[in-house]
């Protein structure tokens, strides 16, 4: 949808949307019982969110195309991921409120094992705590090659985000992590002539890197995406005219939600500790962002049975959000992480929206084989958002 059409068409309102994101929502049948994460849980809750809405499947990008986090949720702010592209590296910095310059670059980092041949063993180093991912970053920390100065910033057990400051850098260059095991890290490749040096200053510390942490094991080796400069985007209140709020633990969700204009409320990781969050905050805003992360971290992992278990647990809480009677609640998800796939994937992600105004379409059961058949069809995530605003009533009539 053309965001200058949406700015003619919103309206201010009392009613309040939610928007509940189940990262990495979307699974794939379990070989022995032939069902899916969603089809295997009890989720009586999310059924019934099913059954007084309309509910249909989402493409965060396009057909066939996987999707990162950051293109994933943007596409659910209603932001076309491909004319708004942002590099990790941004949105996990801005999360973790790292004040970047306009000439600073900053990129995701992963602390990672890779054996005595250099080959990568475990793209996230056993996941190691945060507290000795502090340690190493320290250990990395205030480089100064060719001028550029290097600082690091601890995120999350292995993730940390370095930020290259000095005139000149450019961003058109590849990343070093393969996504994954059994091959070695990769060079970084400048992608235009202009950018040569930046890549070479960004292998010049990669190669430090390795060195200084040989005996560290099992965090011996780092691996960099995502290389971006802040971006500036039309914010969500701009656009919509609305005064949107994030709940959201992980920094990078954190982050995209402050590019986009949303305030960004401090909360616990667990979906209880969300939800009381969202309770405190009810009557200040009229947009929620309400993220869970686990899901997709499961999913990842390749464990079925955890993510059928988070289901679970969300599903347990729901009815602490629905007793405050949002007028919108958007049930979905960034991406698909089947557990039998144990990584992001291509297939389209089950979304529903209940609203007194919505048609139901006899969808009884919260999952993706019962959503193909529902009145939703299947439609671009950047859909989501308008189909939110006109349940709220907060979008006018397109002409006379």
């Amino acid at each position: 949808m053309n965001f200058e059409i949406i700015k003619e068409l919103s309206v201010t309102s009392p009613e309040k949307i939610v928007m509940l994101v189940l990262d990495g929502l979307g699974g794939l049948p379990e070989p022995k019982s032939g069902k899916t994460e969603l089809e295997t849980a009890i989720i009586p809750n999310l059924d019934a969110v099913a059954a007084k809405g309309i509910c249909g499947l989402s493409d965060p990008i396009a057909p066939g195309i996987t999707p990162g986090s950051g293109p994933g949720h943007l596409a659910l702010f209603g932001y076309d991921p491909l004319a708004n592209r942002i590099g990790r590296g941004v949105l996990e910095a801005v999360g973790i409120d790292v004040d970047l310059g306009s000439e600073d670059m900053a990129t995701r980092g992963n602390f990672c094992t890779v054996d005595n041949k250099g080959v990568i063993t475990d793209r996230r180093a056993g996941r190691i705590s945060t507290k000795k991912c502090t340690e190493l970053c320290r250990i990395l920390d205030g480089m100064k090659i060719e001028g550029v100065d290097i600082k690091l910033y601890p995120v999350r057990e292995h993730r940390f985000v370095v930020v290259f400051s000095g005139r000149g850098l450019q961003t058109a260059i590849t990343e070093s992590d393969p996504s994954r095991t059994g091959v070695a890290p990769m060079e970084i490749k400048a992608e235009s002539p202009a950018a040569r040096n930046t890549a070479d200053i960004v292998n010049k510390f990669i190669a430090r890197a390795k060195e200084a942490l040989a005996a560290h094991q099992p965090a011996n080796m780092i691996l960099l995406r995502g290389f971006a400069k802040k971006p500036q985007l039309p914010s969500m209140k701009e656009i919509y005219k609305l005064n949107p709020l994030a709940i959201a633990a992980y920094p990078m969700y954190r982050g995209l939600a402050r590019l986009v204009g949303m305030g960004v409320a401090d909360t616990g990781a667990g979906i209880i500790e969300k939800i009381k969050t969202l309770k405190k905050n009810y009557q200040k805003h009229d947009f929620f962002f309400l993220h869970i992360k686990l899901t997709d971290t499961a999913g990842e992992d390749g464990d079925f049975t955890r993510k059928v278990k988070l289901l679970e647990e969300v599903d347990a809480a729901l009815p602490a959000l629905t007793a405050l009677k949002p007028d919108v609640l958007v049930v979905t998800g960034d991406h698909s992480t089947p557990a039998v796939f144990s990584g992001h994937s291509w297939h389209p992600v089950p979304v529903a929206i209940s609203s007194k105004y919505c048609r139901t379409d006899g969808v009884k059961e919260f999952s993706e084989n019962a959503f193909i058949s529902g009145g939703l069809g299947r439609i671009h995530a950047t859909d989501i958002m308008p189909l939110a605003m006109a349940n709220a009533c907060k979008l006018i009539k397109f002409g006379a």
